[in-house]
Protein backbone atom coordinates (compact mmCIF):
# COMPACT_ATOMS: atom_id res chain seq x y z
CA UNK A 1 0.00 0.00 0.00
CA UNK A 2 1.27 3.49 -0.85
CA UNK A 3 3.59 2.44 -3.67
CA UNK A 4 4.05 5.40 -6.02
CA UNK A 5 3.18 5.17 -9.70
CA UNK A 6 4.96 7.86 -11.73
CA UNK A 7 2.87 9.37 -14.54
CA UNK A 8 4.30 12.72 -15.61
CA UNK A 9 2.31 13.93 -18.62
CA UNK A 10 2.78 16.75 -21.10
CA UNK A 11 0.68 19.87 -20.38
CA UNK A 12 -2.26 20.87 -22.52
CA UNK A 13 -1.08 24.47 -22.80
CA UNK A 14 2.04 26.55 -22.17
CA UNK A 15 2.11 30.29 -21.50
CA UNK A 16 5.25 32.41 -21.74
CA UNK A 17 5.02 35.73 -19.92
CA UNK A 18 1.21 35.40 -19.99
CA UNK A 19 1.02 34.78 -23.75
CA UNK A 20 -0.24 31.51 -25.21
CA UNK A 21 2.64 29.63 -26.82
CA UNK A 22 2.48 27.79 -30.16
CA UNK A 23 3.60 24.18 -30.08
CA UNK A 24 5.63 22.40 -32.75
CA UNK A 25 7.25 19.02 -32.13
CA UNK A 26 7.38 19.52 -28.37
CA UNK A 27 8.76 23.08 -28.53
CA UNK A 28 6.56 25.97 -27.41
CA UNK A 29 7.34 29.48 -28.66
CA UNK A 30 6.30 33.08 -28.18
CA UNK A 31 8.27 35.47 -30.38
CA UNK A 32 11.97 34.67 -29.69
CA UNK A 33 11.36 32.70 -26.49
CA UNK A 34 11.11 28.91 -26.69
CA UNK A 35 10.32 26.27 -24.10
CA UNK A 36 11.24 22.62 -24.61
CA UNK A 37 9.66 19.87 -22.53
CA UNK A 38 12.02 16.91 -22.38
CA UNK A 39 11.01 13.60 -20.80
CA UNK A 40 13.44 12.42 -18.13
CA UNK A 41 13.59 9.48 -15.74
CA UNK A 42 10.37 9.68 -13.76
CA UNK A 43 9.59 13.19 -14.92
CA UNK A 44 9.99 16.01 -17.42
CA UNK A 45 12.58 18.78 -17.77
CA UNK A 46 11.55 22.34 -18.62
CA UNK A 47 14.23 24.04 -20.71
CA UNK A 48 14.07 27.68 -21.79
CA UNK A 49 15.88 29.65 -24.49
CA UNK A 50 15.49 33.39 -24.93
CA UNK A 51 18.49 34.90 -26.75
CA UNK A 52 16.95 38.30 -27.44
CA UNK A 53 14.47 39.24 -24.74
CA UNK A 54 14.23 39.00 -20.93
CA UNK A 55 11.82 36.33 -19.73
CA UNK A 56 9.96 36.29 -16.42
CA UNK A 57 7.67 33.27 -16.19
CA UNK A 58 6.55 30.11 -17.93
CA UNK A 59 3.23 28.52 -16.97
CA UNK A 60 2.32 24.92 -17.78
CA UNK A 61 -1.40 24.03 -17.72
CA UNK A 62 -2.94 20.57 -17.39
CA UNK A 63 -6.68 20.72 -18.12
CA UNK A 64 -9.18 19.14 -15.69
CA UNK A 65 -6.51 17.26 -13.77
CA UNK A 66 -8.24 17.59 -10.37
CA UNK A 67 -11.80 16.28 -10.45
CA UNK A 68 -14.08 15.71 -7.47
CA UNK A 69 -13.74 16.37 -3.76
CA UNK A 70 -10.48 16.08 -1.89
CA UNK A 71 -8.11 17.71 0.56
CA UNK A 72 -4.79 19.29 -0.39
CA UNK A 73 -1.55 19.70 1.52
CA UNK A 74 1.19 21.86 0.02
CA UNK A 75 4.61 23.23 0.82
CA UNK A 76 5.88 26.76 1.62
CA UNK A 77 8.42 29.02 -0.07
CA UNK A 78 10.90 28.73 2.81
CA UNK A 79 10.06 28.19 6.49
CA UNK A 80 6.61 27.25 7.73
CA UNK A 81 4.62 29.89 9.62
CA UNK A 82 2.01 27.68 11.26
CA UNK A 83 -0.08 27.47 8.08
CA UNK A 84 0.42 23.84 7.03
CA UNK A 85 -2.75 21.73 6.85
CA UNK A 86 -4.88 19.63 4.50
CA UNK A 87 -7.13 22.20 2.86
CA UNK A 88 -10.60 21.41 1.52
CA UNK A 89 -10.61 24.43 -0.79
CA UNK A 90 -11.54 23.71 -4.41
CA UNK A 91 -9.14 26.33 -5.76
CA UNK A 92 -5.72 27.15 -4.33
CA UNK A 93 -3.62 29.87 -5.92
CA UNK A 94 -0.09 29.39 -4.55
CA UNK A 95 1.39 26.01 -3.63
CA UNK A 96 5.20 26.33 -3.63
CA UNK A 97 7.34 23.42 -4.84
CA UNK A 98 4.96 20.48 -4.37
CA UNK A 99 1.47 19.47 -3.31
CA UNK A 100 -0.42 16.34 -2.27
CA UNK A 101 -4.08 15.85 -3.10
CA UNK A 102 -6.01 13.26 -1.10
CA UNK A 103 -8.94 11.74 -2.99
CA UNK A 104 -11.34 8.90 -2.37
CA UNK A 105 -9.05 6.57 -4.32
CA UNK A 106 -5.72 7.56 -2.77
CA UNK A 107 -3.59 10.62 -3.44
CA UNK A 108 -1.92 12.59 -6.22
CA UNK A 109 1.57 13.97 -5.65
CA UNK A 110 2.92 16.70 -7.95
CA UNK A 111 6.20 18.56 -7.53
CA UNK A 112 9.49 19.72 -8.96
CA UNK A 113 12.84 18.17 -8.12
CA UNK A 114 15.15 19.98 -5.72
CA UNK A 115 17.80 22.30 -7.12
CA UNK A 116 15.74 24.01 -9.85
CA UNK A 117 16.90 27.18 -11.58
CA UNK A 118 13.53 28.79 -10.91
CA UNK A 119 11.03 29.52 -8.17
CA UNK A 120 8.17 27.08 -8.79
CA UNK A 121 4.62 27.01 -7.49
CA UNK A 122 1.45 25.14 -8.36
CA UNK A 123 -2.14 26.31 -8.67
CA UNK A 124 -5.50 24.51 -8.79
CA UNK A 125 -8.08 26.48 -10.77
CA UNK A 126 -11.46 25.12 -11.89
CA UNK A 127 -10.00 21.61 -11.94
CA UNK A 128 -6.97 22.64 -13.98
CA UNK A 129 -3.48 22.27 -12.55
CA UNK A 130 -1.01 25.07 -13.32
CA UNK A 131 2.74 25.10 -12.68
CA UNK A 132 4.24 28.60 -12.48
CA UNK A 133 7.96 28.60 -13.30
CA UNK A 134 9.36 31.95 -12.16
CA UNK A 135 12.72 32.69 -13.76
CA UNK A 136 13.01 36.33 -12.77
CA UNK A 137 16.17 38.05 -11.70
CA UNK A 138 15.02 40.05 -8.70
CA UNK A 139 11.82 41.67 -9.97
CA UNK A 140 12.90 41.70 -13.65
CA UNK A 141 13.10 39.18 -16.44
CA UNK A 142 16.29 37.15 -16.67
CA UNK A 143 18.56 37.88 -19.64
CA UNK A 144 19.68 34.42 -20.73
CA UNK A 145 21.63 35.39 -23.85
CA UNK A 146 22.83 32.24 -25.58
CA UNK A 147 22.21 30.03 -22.53
CA UNK A 148 19.72 27.18 -22.51
CA UNK A 149 18.24 27.15 -19.01
CA UNK A 150 17.01 23.95 -17.42
CA UNK A 151 14.48 25.72 -15.27
CA UNK A 152 12.91 22.78 -13.42
CA UNK A 153 12.16 19.06 -13.53
CA UNK A 154 8.52 18.11 -13.01
CA UNK A 155 7.44 14.90 -11.27
CA UNK A 156 3.86 13.61 -11.07
CA UNK A 157 2.72 10.41 -9.42
CA UNK A 158 -0.20 8.63 -7.79
CA UNK A 159 -0.55 6.42 -4.74
CA UNK A 160 -3.32 4.20 -3.39
CA UNK A 161 -2.45 5.42 0.13
CA UNK A 162 -5.52 6.45 2.15
CA UNK A 163 -4.82 6.13 5.86
CA UNK A 164 -2.89 8.83 7.72
CA UNK A 165 0.30 6.82 8.13
CA UNK A 166 0.09 5.48 4.58
CA UNK A 167 -0.20 9.01 3.20
CA UNK A 168 2.70 10.16 5.40
CA UNK A 169 4.87 7.33 4.06
CA UNK A 170 3.83 8.11 0.48
CA UNK A 171 4.76 11.79 0.89
CA UNK A 172 8.15 10.84 2.36
CA UNK A 173 8.80 8.43 -0.52
CA UNK A 174 7.76 11.13 -2.99
CA UNK A 175 10.12 13.68 -1.43
CA UNK A 176 12.99 11.17 -1.47
CA UNK A 177 12.37 10.86 -5.21
CA UNK A 178 12.49 14.65 -5.64
CA UNK A 179 15.97 14.94 -4.14
CA UNK A 180 19.17 13.41 -5.51
CA UNK A 181 21.53 15.48 -3.36
CA UNK A 182 20.74 14.89 0.33
CA UNK A 183 23.99 15.21 2.35
CA UNK A 184 22.54 14.51 5.82
CA UNK A 185 24.11 11.28 7.09
CA UNK A 186 21.26 10.39 9.45
CA UNK A 187 23.24 10.77 12.67
CA UNK A 188 21.19 12.47 15.43
CA UNK A 189 21.99 16.16 15.96
CA UNK A 190 21.16 17.79 19.28
CA UNK A 191 22.34 20.31 21.84
CA UNK A 192 21.63 23.81 23.10
CA UNK A 193 21.17 27.30 21.70
CA UNK A 194 21.25 30.46 23.83
CA UNK A 195 18.76 32.56 21.84
CA UNK A 196 15.45 31.73 23.52
CA UNK A 197 16.46 32.89 26.95
CA UNK A 198 19.21 35.42 26.16
CA UNK A 199 17.72 36.98 23.01
CA UNK A 200 21.07 38.49 22.06
CA UNK A 201 22.07 39.59 25.57
CA UNK A 202 24.93 37.28 26.45
CA UNK A 203 28.69 37.12 26.95
CA UNK A 204 31.71 34.83 26.99
CA UNK A 205 31.10 33.82 30.61
CA UNK A 206 27.41 33.12 30.08
CA UNK A 207 28.04 31.08 26.93
CA UNK A 208 30.65 28.96 28.68
CA UNK A 209 28.23 28.51 31.60
CA UNK A 210 25.63 27.33 29.08
CA UNK A 211 28.19 24.89 27.67
CA UNK A 212 29.06 23.58 31.13
CA UNK A 213 25.37 23.07 31.91
CA UNK A 214 24.88 21.24 28.60
CA UNK A 215 27.87 19.02 29.42
CA UNK A 216 26.32 18.22 32.80
CA UNK A 217 22.91 17.39 31.28
CA UNK A 218 24.51 15.11 28.66
CA UNK A 219 27.19 13.48 30.78
CA UNK A 220 28.04 9.97 29.59
CA UNK A 221 26.40 10.27 26.16
CA UNK A 222 28.69 9.11 23.36
CA UNK A 223 27.22 11.37 20.68
CA UNK A 224 28.32 14.77 21.96
CA UNK A 225 26.01 17.80 21.73
CA UNK A 226 26.45 21.17 20.03
CA UNK A 227 26.38 24.45 21.95
CA UNK A 228 25.26 27.12 19.47
CA UNK A 229 26.07 30.79 20.12
CA UNK A 230 23.23 32.69 18.50
CA UNK A 231 22.89 36.35 17.52
CA UNK A 232 24.64 38.85 19.80
CA UNK A 233 28.34 37.97 19.61
CA UNK A 234 29.25 40.10 16.59
CA UNK A 235 31.18 43.37 16.76
CA UNK A 236 28.36 45.82 15.94
CA UNK A 237 25.41 44.07 17.53
CA UNK A 238 22.72 46.30 19.04
CA UNK A 239 18.96 46.32 19.61
CA UNK A 240 18.57 47.95 16.19
CA UNK A 241 21.15 46.02 14.16
CA UNK A 242 22.05 42.33 13.96
CA UNK A 243 24.36 42.26 10.94
CA UNK A 244 28.11 42.11 10.35
CA UNK A 245 31.02 42.52 10.08
CA UNK A 246 31.61 38.91 11.15
CA UNK A 247 35.37 38.76 11.62
CA UNK A 248 35.46 40.22 15.13
CA UNK A 249 33.33 39.85 18.22
CA UNK A 250 32.21 42.51 20.68
CA UNK A 251 33.95 43.14 24.00
CA UNK A 252 31.52 40.94 25.96
CA UNK A 253 32.91 37.90 24.15
CA UNK A 254 36.62 38.68 23.88
CA UNK A 255 38.07 35.97 21.68
CA UNK A 256 35.83 33.62 19.71
CA UNK A 257 38.56 31.02 19.18
CA UNK A 258 39.12 30.80 22.94
CA UNK A 259 35.40 30.30 23.52
CA UNK A 260 35.34 27.46 20.98
CA UNK A 261 38.32 25.87 22.70
CA UNK A 262 36.65 26.28 26.09
CA UNK A 263 33.61 24.41 24.84
CA UNK A 264 35.73 21.58 23.50
CA UNK A 265 37.44 21.23 26.87
CA UNK A 266 33.95 20.64 28.30
CA UNK A 267 33.38 17.95 25.64
CA UNK A 268 30.78 20.09 23.92
CA UNK A 269 30.90 20.86 20.20
CA UNK A 270 30.96 24.62 19.43
CA UNK A 271 28.46 26.18 17.03
CA UNK A 272 27.80 29.76 15.96
CA UNK A 273 25.20 31.95 14.17
CA UNK A 274 25.62 34.66 11.54
CA UNK A 275 23.67 36.68 8.99
CA UNK A 276 26.01 36.64 5.96
CA UNK A 277 24.19 39.05 3.63
CA UNK A 278 23.87 41.94 6.08
CA UNK A 279 27.21 43.64 6.58
CA UNK A 280 27.90 47.34 7.06
CA UNK A 281 31.69 47.04 7.00
CA UNK A 282 33.17 50.29 5.77
CA UNK A 283 35.55 48.53 3.40
CA UNK A 284 32.70 47.00 1.37
CA UNK A 285 32.22 49.04 -1.84
CA UNK A 286 28.85 50.49 -2.73
CA UNK A 287 28.90 48.42 -5.94
CA UNK A 288 28.67 45.25 -3.84
CA UNK A 289 25.35 46.25 -2.33
CA UNK A 290 21.77 45.83 -3.52
CA UNK A 291 20.17 49.04 -4.74
CA UNK A 292 16.92 47.85 -3.11
CA UNK A 293 18.54 47.82 0.35
CA UNK A 294 22.03 49.18 0.86
CA UNK A 295 22.88 47.12 3.97
CA UNK A 296 22.31 43.94 1.93
CA UNK A 297 25.05 42.40 -0.19
CA UNK A 298 24.34 41.62 -3.87
CA UNK A 299 24.90 37.88 -4.32
CA UNK A 300 25.40 38.26 -8.08
CA UNK A 301 28.71 40.10 -7.47
CA UNK A 302 31.66 37.65 -7.45
CA UNK A 303 33.55 39.72 -4.89
CA UNK A 304 30.61 39.44 -2.49
CA UNK A 305 30.75 35.66 -2.60
CA UNK A 306 34.52 35.81 -2.04
CA UNK A 307 33.94 38.06 0.98
CA UNK A 308 31.36 35.67 2.44
CA UNK A 309 33.64 32.71 1.75
CA UNK A 310 36.37 34.39 3.80
CA UNK A 311 33.90 35.06 6.65
CA UNK A 312 33.06 31.36 6.73
CA UNK A 313 36.71 30.27 6.62
CA UNK A 314 37.59 32.58 9.52
CA UNK A 315 34.81 31.12 11.67
CA UNK A 316 35.91 27.62 10.71
CA UNK A 317 39.50 28.44 11.67
CA UNK A 318 38.31 29.70 15.09
CA UNK A 319 37.39 26.08 15.74
CA UNK A 320 33.61 26.05 15.34
CA UNK A 321 32.09 22.77 14.20
CA UNK A 322 28.61 24.03 13.30
CA UNK A 323 27.50 27.19 11.54
CA UNK A 324 23.92 28.45 11.43
CA UNK A 325 23.31 31.12 8.81
CA UNK A 326 20.15 33.17 8.87
CA UNK A 327 18.03 35.87 7.17
CA UNK A 328 19.22 35.17 3.61
CA UNK A 329 15.71 34.86 2.11
CA UNK A 330 14.56 38.04 3.84
CA UNK A 331 17.69 39.90 2.78
CA UNK A 332 17.36 38.80 -0.86
CA UNK A 333 13.62 39.27 -1.37
CA UNK A 334 12.73 41.83 1.30
CA UNK A 335 9.87 39.57 2.43
CA UNK A 336 9.26 36.62 4.70
CA UNK A 337 8.03 33.53 2.92
CA UNK A 338 4.59 33.85 4.53
CA UNK A 339 4.07 37.18 2.75
CA UNK A 340 5.33 36.25 -0.70
CA UNK A 341 2.35 34.65 -2.41
CA UNK A 342 3.18 34.54 -6.09
CA UNK A 343 4.67 38.04 -5.91
CA UNK A 344 7.95 37.05 -4.31
CA UNK A 345 9.31 40.55 -3.84
CA UNK A 346 8.08 44.14 -3.71
CA UNK A 347 7.25 44.78 -7.36
CA UNK A 348 9.51 47.84 -7.67
CA UNK A 349 11.42 46.55 -10.70
CA UNK A 350 14.74 45.94 -8.96
CA UNK A 351 17.33 43.48 -10.18
CA UNK A 352 20.73 42.12 -9.24
CA UNK A 353 23.79 43.64 -10.85
CA UNK A 354 24.24 40.52 -12.98
CA UNK A 355 21.00 40.07 -14.93
CA UNK A 356 22.08 36.87 -16.71
CA UNK A 357 21.10 34.40 -13.96
CA UNK A 358 17.80 33.75 -12.23
CA UNK A 359 17.30 34.54 -8.55
CA UNK A 360 17.09 30.79 -7.86
CA UNK A 361 20.46 30.21 -9.55
CA UNK A 362 22.08 33.02 -7.55
CA UNK A 363 20.68 31.67 -4.27
CA UNK A 364 22.02 28.21 -5.01
CA UNK A 365 25.43 29.70 -5.71
CA UNK A 366 25.39 31.46 -2.33
CA UNK A 367 24.51 28.20 -0.60
CA UNK A 368 27.25 26.38 -2.52
CA UNK A 369 29.91 28.92 -1.54
CA UNK A 370 29.01 28.64 2.14
CA UNK A 371 28.98 24.84 1.99
CA UNK A 372 32.30 24.52 0.19
CA UNK A 373 34.07 26.94 2.51
CA UNK A 374 32.64 25.40 5.67
CA UNK A 375 35.28 22.71 5.38
CA UNK A 376 33.33 19.98 7.12
CA UNK A 377 31.40 22.15 9.58
CA UNK A 378 27.80 21.09 10.13
CA UNK A 379 25.53 23.67 8.48
CA UNK A 380 22.06 24.79 9.59
CA UNK A 381 20.25 26.91 7.03
CA UNK A 382 17.73 29.22 8.72
CA UNK A 383 15.34 31.38 6.67
CA UNK A 384 16.67 29.42 3.72
CA UNK A 385 14.79 27.86 0.81
CA UNK A 386 14.89 24.12 1.34
CA UNK A 387 14.12 23.21 -2.25
CA UNK A 388 17.18 25.18 -3.38
CA UNK A 389 19.39 24.28 -0.41
CA UNK A 390 19.13 20.48 -0.44
CA UNK A 391 22.69 19.28 -0.97
CA UNK A 392 24.23 22.44 0.51
CA UNK A 393 23.24 22.14 4.18
CA UNK A 394 22.78 19.10 6.37
CA UNK A 395 20.06 20.76 8.49
CA UNK A 396 17.29 23.16 7.56
CA UNK A 397 15.29 25.20 10.07
CA UNK A 398 11.94 24.33 8.58
CA UNK A 399 9.72 26.66 10.61
CA UNK A 400 9.60 30.17 11.98
CA UNK A 401 10.90 30.87 15.49
CA UNK A 402 9.45 29.13 18.51
CA UNK A 403 9.70 31.11 21.75
CA UNK A 404 10.98 31.34 25.28
CA UNK A 405 8.39 34.03 26.01
CA UNK A 406 5.08 33.00 24.39
CA UNK A 407 3.79 29.43 24.44
CA UNK A 408 1.30 30.22 21.65
CA UNK A 409 4.16 30.88 19.25
CA UNK A 410 5.76 27.52 20.00
CA UNK A 411 2.41 25.75 19.70
CA UNK A 412 1.51 27.44 16.43
CA UNK A 413 4.87 27.28 14.66
CA UNK A 414 6.77 24.48 16.37
CA UNK A 415 4.15 21.72 16.46
CA UNK A 416 2.80 22.53 12.99
CA UNK A 417 6.28 22.60 11.47
CA UNK A 418 7.39 19.39 13.15
CA UNK A 419 4.36 17.51 11.84
CA UNK A 420 4.08 18.77 8.29
CA UNK A 421 7.76 19.16 7.44
CA UNK A 422 8.53 15.75 8.99
CA UNK A 423 8.30 13.95 5.60
CA UNK A 424 11.29 16.05 4.46
CA UNK A 425 13.47 14.66 7.24
CA UNK A 426 16.03 12.34 5.75
CA UNK A 427 14.73 13.05 2.24
CA UNK A 428 16.15 16.56 1.67
CA UNK A 429 18.10 17.15 4.90
CA UNK A 430 17.52 16.96 8.66
CA UNK A 431 14.33 18.94 9.29
CA UNK A 432 14.78 21.22 12.31
CA UNK A 433 11.49 22.45 13.82
CA UNK A 434 13.41 24.78 16.19
CA UNK A 435 14.12 24.92 19.90
CA UNK A 436 12.51 24.23 23.21
CA UNK A 437 12.70 27.64 24.88
CA UNK A 438 12.75 26.95 28.63
CA UNK A 439 12.20 30.02 30.79
CA UNK A 440 9.95 31.08 33.67
CA UNK A 441 7.61 32.66 31.11
CA UNK A 442 6.48 29.34 29.60
CA UNK A 443 4.28 26.89 31.46
CA UNK A 444 6.44 23.83 32.16
CA UNK A 445 3.66 21.31 31.55
CA UNK A 446 3.12 22.70 28.06
CA UNK A 447 6.81 22.99 27.33
CA UNK A 448 7.54 19.52 28.71
CA UNK A 449 5.21 18.05 26.06
CA UNK A 450 6.99 19.95 23.29
CA UNK A 451 10.37 18.82 24.67
CA UNK A 452 9.23 15.21 24.78
CA UNK A 453 7.83 14.95 21.25
CA UNK A 454 10.76 16.86 19.79
CA UNK A 455 13.23 14.51 21.48
CA UNK A 456 11.23 11.50 20.24
CA UNK A 457 10.87 12.89 16.72
CA UNK A 458 14.21 11.73 15.34
CA UNK A 459 14.80 15.30 14.07
CA UNK A 460 17.34 17.84 15.42
CA UNK A 461 16.74 18.62 19.08
CA UNK A 462 17.93 21.92 20.55
CA UNK A 463 17.07 23.37 23.95
CA UNK A 464 17.50 26.96 25.11
CA UNK A 465 17.62 27.09 28.91
CA UNK A 466 19.30 29.43 31.34
CA UNK A 467 21.29 27.46 33.95
CA UNK A 468 19.40 27.49 37.26
CA UNK A 469 15.92 27.68 35.74
CA UNK A 470 14.92 24.04 36.28
CA UNK A 471 14.45 22.13 39.50
CA UNK A 472 15.92 18.65 40.02
CA UNK A 473 12.83 16.83 38.76
CA UNK A 474 12.67 18.97 35.63
CA UNK A 475 16.40 18.49 35.05
CA UNK A 476 15.86 14.73 35.15
CA UNK A 477 13.28 15.09 32.38
CA UNK A 478 15.68 17.24 30.36
CA UNK A 479 18.43 14.64 30.77
CA UNK A 480 16.05 11.95 29.54
CA UNK A 481 15.12 14.04 26.50
CA UNK A 482 18.79 14.59 25.67
CA UNK A 483 19.51 10.89 26.07
CA UNK A 484 16.73 9.93 23.67
CA UNK A 485 17.64 12.63 21.15
CA UNK A 486 21.32 11.60 21.14
CA UNK A 487 20.55 8.16 19.66
CA UNK A 488 17.03 8.12 18.21
CA UNK A 489 16.77 7.91 14.42
CA UNK A 490 13.15 6.75 14.17
CA UNK A 491 10.82 9.55 13.13
CA UNK A 492 7.61 10.29 14.99
CA UNK A 493 4.54 10.20 12.76
CA UNK A 494 1.64 12.63 13.37
CA UNK A 495 -1.37 10.32 13.25
CA UNK A 496 -4.01 13.07 13.05
CA UNK A 497 -2.11 15.39 10.71
CA UNK A 498 -4.86 15.19 8.07
CA UNK A 499 -7.47 16.73 10.39
CA UNK A 500 -5.68 19.47 12.38
CA UNK A 501 -2.87 21.99 12.16
CA UNK A 502 -1.44 20.91 15.52
CA UNK A 503 -1.46 17.10 15.70
CA UNK A 504 -1.99 15.69 19.17
CA UNK A 505 -1.54 11.96 18.52
CA UNK A 506 1.89 10.71 17.48
CA UNK A 507 3.39 7.30 16.84
CA UNK A 508 6.89 7.32 18.32
CA UNK A 509 9.76 5.01 19.14
CA UNK A 510 8.13 4.68 22.60
CA UNK A 511 4.68 3.89 21.18
CA UNK A 512 1.65 6.13 20.73
CA UNK A 513 1.75 9.48 22.53
CA UNK A 514 -1.08 11.94 23.05
CA UNK A 515 -0.53 15.64 23.79
CA UNK A 516 -2.77 18.52 24.83
CA UNK A 517 -1.29 21.66 23.31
Amino acid sequence: MGKLVYETSLPDRVLIDRKEAKEDAGVYTVNSVSVSLVKSRGGMNIEIESPKAPVREVVLVWNKKIIGAGRTFFDAWERGYGEFFFSGAKEIKVMPWYFVRKTGNGCLLYGVKTGPASMCSWEIKAGDVLLHVDVRNGDCGVELGDRRLRAASVVMCESKAKGSKEVFDAVHEFLCGLCDSNIYDGKPVYGANNWYYAYGKSSRDEVLADAAYLAKMTEGLDNRPFMVIDDGWQQDHSDDYNGGPWRKCNRDYGDMAEIAEGMKELKVRPGIWLRPLCDKSKDIPKAWRLKRHTETLDISVPEVLSHIAEDIRIIRDWGYELIKYDFSTWDIFGRWGAHMGRCLTDGTGWSFKDRSRTTAELIKELYRVIYENAGGMMIIGCNCIGHLGAGFFQINRTGDDTSGREWERTRKYGVNTLAFRMPMHGAFFAADADCVGITESIDWQKNRQWMEILSLSGTPFFVSVRPGTLNKEQEAELKKAYRIASTNTEVAIPIDWDSTKTPETWMTVEGEKHYTW
